[in-house]
């Protein structure tokens, strides 16, 4: 584990990534331990559940992005809070642990046969089935095991929750919430032929039940300054968030991937030209502005202001090694 670092080897102040790098090795430290205490525990116990565990475990080890951790060491950390306090590790851990759950429902639902360069957990579940030849359809034990691992990561998240303070956990049962009705409205509307390919509804606010909806930035950024004791931002970083989750959806359209392909890619070769690029290109350059804008009055340090400006371009995939809401 990295300690937070109060100065580089030149004897000035480390930037603002380093110290939420260093806080991130403290998230990483406390998710590899907590398996490693359940393994052990369950091993113990009942190997069958250790099992379910080790699932659970190896999808989680297996994540680089740490994508909403991220999101909220950045908020906290930018609204001025202390990189050694231990609330702000319990709230990333949470976060991270409910993007398991979902992913792992998700892959469920799509069927999908790898997450992150590993087999998903219902189709390995179903090898180990029928591998066994144990009795019943090996299908419906995979997704049936899967399903259970979704709701331990979920009941992990829930622990590391109950620990914060009461501001803080209103938005992250908020969060849960609106992640689960988004899941179900998405897989619906793709269901009923109802999905709209071009994410203009992310533009401004696309609002409660969208699957990509704005709310896992906003809610992340919350957390963390709802864990600095600073309420005084929440206007600031709903503004930021709208704008840099609207660039980012623009972005995963005009470059498919998950969520854009099938219709979006029949939208972007029939509709989508050169000049409907650059003015797609023009839009995302329109949202940074007003993302910029937004942290430009607020009450944040010089250096922070410059983090969050850099961060919206990652996230919408302007710079190298961009970040996922």
């Amino acid at each position: 584990m990295t300690t937070t670092p109060t100065h580089d080897q030149h004897g000035s102040a480390p930037t603002p990534g380093r110290v939420r790098d260093a806080v991130l090795d403290r998230v990483e430290d406390r998710l590899a331990r907590l398996f490693a205490d359940e393994g052990r525990s369950r091993r113990t116990s009942d190997p069958r559940s250790a099992v379910l565990v080790a699932g659970v475990a190896e999808l989680v080890q297996a994540g680089a992005e740490r994508a909403h951790p991220v999101i909220c060491l950045t908020g906290y950390l930018a609204a001025g809070g202390d990189p050694a306090a231990d609330d702000v590790v319990s709230a990333s851990v949470a976060l991270e642990l409910l993007d398991t759950c979902l992913m792992i429902r998700d892959d469920v639902r799509t069927n999908a046969s790898l997450r992150r360069g590993i087999p998903t957990l219902h189709i390995s579940h179903a090898a180990e089935h029928e591998r066994n030849g144990w009795s019943g359809e090996s299908r419906r034990f995979g997704e049936g095991t899967a399903v259970l691992a979704g709701d331990l990561a979920l009941a992990y998240g829930d622990r590391f929750a109950a620990r914060l303070p009461y501001a803080a956990w209103e938005l992250w049962d908020g969060l849960r919430t609106e992640r689960a009705v988004g899941a179900h409205a998405e897989a619906a509307a793709a269901t009923e032929y109802l999905d709209d390919a071009w994410p203009g509804q992310c533009l401004d606010d696309c609002g409660s039940g969208c699957g990509a909806g704005w709310y896992g930035l906003r809610h992340a950024l919350l957390i963390g300054a709802a864990l600095a004791g600073r309420e005084d931002l929440r206007e600031t970083y709903e503004a930021y968030a709208r704008a840099v989750h609207g660039a980012w959806r623009i972005r995963g359209f005009l470059r498919g991937g998950p969520g854009f392909d099938g219709d979006a890619q029949f939208l972007r070769d029939i509709f989508f030209d050169a000049r409907a690029r650059a003015d797609a290109e023009e839009t995302i350059a329109g949202l940074l502005d007003r993302a910029d804008s937004a942290v430009a009055v607020a009450p944040l340090s010089p250096g922070w202001r410059t983090e969050l400006r850099a961060f919206a371009r990652r996230v919408a995939g302007c710079e190298p090694g961009h970040d996922t809401p």
